[in-house]
């Protein structure tokens, strides 16, 4: 049985405070995971059982996980060191809006909870950019290639263009399953051939797993304080 959900949601939750999980600019190790994943970090330390992957030079900010989710540790050649500006250079565009402003903005657009996005990039990513899947799944909400070219994502690398393709894919989910989000979360994981084939959520452990993990986010969510943040567990 799965959590109990509503369907489809208007509410928005506050803009949340970003503690962000991205790789720094210097970053110096490639670290694979045994799931198929794949991160950037800045160094990592093993403590017991355990592996902290840091995200900057310092010690503050990490990510823990069990050394045996790893299945690779590799070194990143340096930097190249960055090139000074002419004086009379171009300004430069301005940074990418937050991964909670662009969620709250994907929110508004297709009126769907920002709470259940930030649920489903949590079981997709783990709010990492550059994450990669094993099947080759890119971004924070993990899009294929061909799917990402059919929503018109031209960079699926750009936080921006991966929520606004991914909500939208997300969205004619819940449309052609009548804001049923079990079934749309379940088509979002394991594709809506294998959902209309079951007529449900396909017996695959690894799609039950996934519904069952974003619903239970979710609820997480939605139960707790608005000050939660994209990095609280």
């Amino acid at each position: 049985m799965f959590p109990p959900l509503p369907t489809r949601f208007r509410d928005l939750l506050p803009v949340l405070a970003l503690l962000s999980l991205t790789p720094c600019a210097q970053a110096m190790e490639h670290v694979t995971l045994r799931n198929g994943f794949s991160y950037d970090c800045a160094h990592h330390e093993t403590v017991g059982d355990r592996t902290r992957l840091y995200t900057t030079s310092g010690d503050a900010n990490y990510q823990e996980i069990a050394t045996t989710q790893i299945a690779a540790i590799e070194a990143l050649p340096d930097p190249p060191k960055p090139v000074a500006k002419a004086v009379d250079a171009a300004p430069s565009a301005p940074t990418e809006q937050s991964i909670p402003e662009l969620l709250t903005r994907a929110s508004e657009e297709h009126h769907i909870d920002v709470a259940l996005l930030f649920s489903v990039i949590k079981a997709e990513s783990n709010f990492h950019t550059n994450a990669t899947s094993r099947a080759g799944a890119r971004g924070l909400m993990q899009l294929m290639p061909g799917t990402a070219r059919d929503l018109g994502v031209t960079d699926i690398t750009s936080a921006g263009q991966n929520i606004a393709g991914g909500t939208a894919y997300l969205d004619t989910l819940l449309t052609r399953y009548k804001d049923d989000v079990v079934k749309a979360l379940a088509a979002y994981n394991a594709g809506p051939e294998a959902v209309d084939r079951y007529h449900g959520v396909p017996p695959y452990r690894e799609t039950r797993a996934y519904v069952n993990r974003v619903i239970t986010e979710f609820n997480r969510r939605k139960t707790a304080p608005a000050a939660m943040t994209v990095a609280s567990r």
